[in-house]
């Protein structure tokens, strides 16, 4: 059997972004458990607004067909993203608008979402964690037909939660991460 292969995506790009923080110690605990794992950045996709004219006109853009198949190179997917408003960023919601549309040769579109499971989380200083934004992207990921895990992290008070080398600190927070993880690796391997 090939190695286990996850993408870790976070939903920020800012600097110190708690999210980023989430999304590098989930991909170390990944390791851990024994996943092959790659973490990117959507900066390195940069994607104009999705407009259904300008994909007729000039087709989707390569970005997107780059990440699409980077997420078909994955056995699973996990999103870490910021909440912006109750609901997720902009820069993770146009991303995914536009992998659903890439059809690469005899795949029908979004087949890339319904071939892996996909596991979320988020991060905030709030109370509550990002959990409107995960309610909000398990809704958008369902309508691309993904296996999205039950399981999912709101990391509350997140700007308490890393030790000085950006580490979680707090036992709860520790398993309820190791959680997520142990259920992505275990959801990626039964649809491997």
């Amino acid at each position: 059997m090939s190695a286990l292969k996850i993408l870790v995506i976070p939903g920020s790009l800012r600097s110190g972004s708690l999210n980023v923080k989430l999304a590098t110690a989930a991909a170390q605990e990944l390791v851990r458990a024994g996943a092959e794992v790659t973490r990117i950045s959507l900066g390195d996709f940069p994607l104009t607004i999705y407009d259904g004219d300008l994909q007729t006109r000039s087709g989707v853009p390569k970005h997107a067909v780059d990440l699409k198949r980077m997420i078909g190179a994955h056995h699973g997917v996990l999103i870490v993203s910021p909440e912006y408003n109750s609901s997720l960023p902009p820069l993770l919601k146009n991303a995914i608008d536009w992998v659903s549309r890439v059809q690469d040769g005899h795949e029908t579109r979004g087949q890339v979402f319904r071939e892996r499971p996909f596991a979320i989380a988020a991060a905030s200083a709030g109370r509550l964690g990002g959990a409107r934004c995960l309610q909000a992207l398990r809704l958008v990921l369902t309508a691309c037909h993904a296996t999205v895990l039950p399981n999912q992290l709101a990391l509350a008070f997140a700007d308490q939660a890393y030790d000085d080398m950006d580490r979680l600190k707090h036992p709860a927070d520790v398993e309820a991460l190791d959680a997520l993880v142990r259920q992505l690796i275990d959801v990626s391997q039964r649809m491997m």
